[in-house]
Formats: structure tokens, C-alpha cells, sequence
């Protein structure tokens, strides 16, 4: 009898934890950059993306620990993408490692290595709980673009073939991917 008694508020209490039905909502797509995405467990955001120059004094800085950063074969363009990643959690989460551009010849464009020493190069790696890529008051954080650096070697023609795609992958993580178009 005592159990019966229990058994409704039981399922009182039960009730807020299913949701109501509700289904969580992520955002996995933007039209433009500046849109939070939602990869996994964390929110990443493009600042901004731009083609690179390598005789400007500013551009040097982001394609430092970058070989042959100077002598890019005719036809070709640094294209760099700065990204803030979020954690709103209390716990790390592990940032996204696979990022790619797309064209819409359905071109696919792997980020390149970036050397040491560069302190805008964006690396894949434990977020602590409320933090951020970059730090906030790191180098990266605190300039003008607001992120850590994704560098691309793109051929001048893939400038034509926009809208160009950013995808950003978290492989087992709830959403895996998110898509972005680029801004050029």
C-alpha cells in the first residue's frame, strides 16, 4: 500500500527529466560566418576568414612555423579562418581535429600544418569547463581577429567556385558536424 502511495509522485518527479518531449536544438549550419555552431560538446565560431599576404607585416605573423610560407607556387593563395571554440560546460571536452573546405566544384581542402612558434595556430585540444580556444588572454584572444588560426593553401580559381564550405567534425560527438559558408 505504502508503495502505491509513493508510485505518483514518483512519476511527478520523473516528469521534468524526460523533457516534455522537447528535442535539444543545435544549430549545424550558417549562412555567414559569426554563427555559433554546435560540434560535439562545445561552440565553435568562425571571426573571420581571409586570404593572407605574405609580404604584409601582419600576415607574416600568422604563417609563421609555415615551410615555404614566402614562395607559394604560381595560381596558389593562403587562406586562413580564425575560430573561437566555447566549452559552457564544467567538465573538459576534447576540440575538434578535422576541418576542411569545399568548393562548389566539390573540391575538398585540408588545413596545413602549422609549426611552433606561431601563436595563432589553432590545435585540437582539451577545453577545460568554461573555457575557451584561445584563451582569452593569449595572444590569439586578445587581437584583432579573435581566434586561433586554421591555415588552407587554396588555389586562386577555388575563389571563384564560392560559396566556400568550412566543415568542422568531431567525430562520435552529438551533432558530428557543422558547415559554415565563408566569407571571401
Amino acid at each position: 500500500m505504502r508503495r502505491l502511495a509513493i508510485l505518483p509522485l514518483l512519476v511527478l518527479l520523473a516528469a521534468p527529466l524526460t523533457g516534455c518531449g522537447h528535442k535539444l536544438k543545435y544549430t549545424t549550419s550558417g549562412d555567414t560566418e559569426g554563427v555559433v555552431l554546435d560540434v560535439g560538446q562545445l561552440r565553435y565560431q568562425v571571426q573571420i576568414s581571409r586570404q593572407l599576404n605574405p609580404s604584409d607585416i601582419e600576415d607574416r605573423e600568422y604563417l609563421v612555423g609555415v615551410k615555404a610560407a614566402r614562395s607559394l607556387p604560381p595560381g596558389q593563395l593562403w587562406f586562413a579562418v580564425f575560430m573561437r571554440v566555447k566549452n559552457e560546460h564544467h567538465g573538459p571536452h576534447m576540440a575538434a581535429s578535422t576541418f576542411d573546405i569545399t568548393d562548389t566544384r566539390g573540391n575538398v581542402y585540408k588545413p596545413v600544418p602549422i609549426g611552433g612558434g606561431n601563436l595563432f595556430a589553432y590545435h585540437a585540444s582539451l577545453v577545460r569547463g568554461n573555457g575557451q580556444i584561445p584563451d582569452i588572454s593569449s595572444v590569439a584572444g586578445t587581437s584583432p581577429v579573435g581566434g586561433s588560426e586554421l591555415l588552407f593553401r587554396l588555389p586562386e580559381a577555388a575563389l571563384d567556385n564560392r560559396p566556400l564550405v568550412l566543415h568542422i567534425t568531431q567525430p562520435g560527438g552529438v551533432p558530428a558536424e557543422a558547415i559554415v559558408n565563408l566569407d571571401v
